[in-house]
C-alpha cells in the first residue's frame, strides 16, 4: 500500500510537528509513506474567496505530484473535501476523477481502509473533541446533531480506543468555531466570538487540552486561548494517536 502524504501549506508552514506525527504515524500502522516534496497549496483559500478558476495550476501540480499513489492522506478534512470536489484536469479528467475516489482524512483512512481496532498506549488527561465543519458535513466524519439518526463519530472511535483518555461529551458536539477559512478574515469579529464561544464549553468541562483533525480550526482556537491566556492546550489528533503508539 503506496501512500502519499498531502500536507495543508498551513501545516508546513506553521505546524510542521503535526505534520511529522502523520508521518510517523502511518509507518507505525504499516503503511509505506512518502511526502512529495514539490506540493504546494490545494488551491481551497482561492476556491473559498471566489477564484476557483484560477487554481487549475494548483489541480496541475497535485496531480503531478500524487498520481502514483494508491492512497493520498491528509490530516486535514477542509483540504481533502476541497480535492474530492474540486480537482481537475481539462487534459486527463478520467485521473482527476480516480484521484479524488483515492484522497482520505487521516481519521477516515484509520478507520475504513487501514480497519484499526486496537490503539496501544496511553494519554491520561481530559480532552475536548473539536469536529470540524467541512469534516463532519462535507466527508461525513461524524453525525450531526440536528438529524434524527444514530451518532457516531471517527475521530472519536480511535480516541476511545486509547487508555487512559477522558473524552468528554461536550454540550454542543457539532458547533463551528468560526475560523471558517477567509471567513475569519472578513467577518473577524463573529469568527472570534463564535470561537469563544466554542471554548467556553471547553472550559465548562475543565478539559486539558482541545484536539480535532482540521489544524486550520485549532490554529484559530489556540489564538484565542492565548489571548485569554487559558491554561487549555491544542493538539491534532495525529499527535495524540502518534504518541500513544
Amino acid at each position: 500500500m503506496k501512500i502519499g502524504l498531502f500536507i495543508p501549506c498551513y501545516v508546513d508552514q506553521f505546524y510542521p510537528k503535526v505534520a511529522i506525527a502523520t508521518y510517523e504515524l502511518l509507518q507505525k500502522l504499516g503503511c509505506d509513506v512518502r511526502f512529495p516534496i514539490k506540493q504546494t497549496c490545494c488551491g481551497q483559500p482561492m476556491a473559498n474567496s471566489g477564484y476557483e478558476h484560477l487554481t487549475k495550476g494548483c489541480d496541475t501540480n497535485f496531480i503531478a505530484n500524487f498520481s502514483e499513489f494508491d492512497y493520498i492522506v491528509c490530516p486535514s478534512g477542509s483540504c481533502v473535501l476541497h480535492v474530492k470536489e474540486h480537482l481537475h484536469d481539462e487534459n486527463n479528467e478520467a485521473l482527476a476523477s480516480q484521484m479524488r475516489k483515492r484522497v482520505f482524512e487521516l481519521t477516515e483512512f484509520i478507520t475504513d481502509i487501514l480497519k484499526i481496532e486496537m490503539i496501544p498506549g496511553n494519554f491520561p488527561h481530559k480532552v475536548g473533541m473539536h469536529q470540524s465543519c467541512h469534516g463532519q458535513r462535507g466527508l461525513k466524519l461524524s453525525q450531526m446533531t440536528e438529524l434524527n439518526a444514530p451518532f457516531f463519530s471517527k475521530p472519536e472511535q480511535l480516541l476511545s480506543k486509547i487508555k487512559g483518555i477522558n473524552l468528554v461529551s461536550l454540550s454542543r458536539k457539532d458547533e463551528c468555531c468560526g475560523f471558517g477559512g477567509t471567513f475569519c478574515v472578513t467577518e473577524e469579529a463573529i469568527s472570534v466570538k463564535m470561537g469563544q464561544d466554542r471554548i467556553k464549553d471547553h472550559e465548562d468541562h475543565q478539559v486539558e487540552y482541545i484536539t480535532g483533525g482540521d489544524m486550520s480550526c485549532l490554529m484559530h482556537l489556540e489564538g484565542i486561548l492565548k489571548r485569554q491566556k487559558s491554561p487549555i492546550k491544542i493538539i491534532h489528533i495525529a499527535e495524540i494517536l502518534n504518541a500513544t503508539i
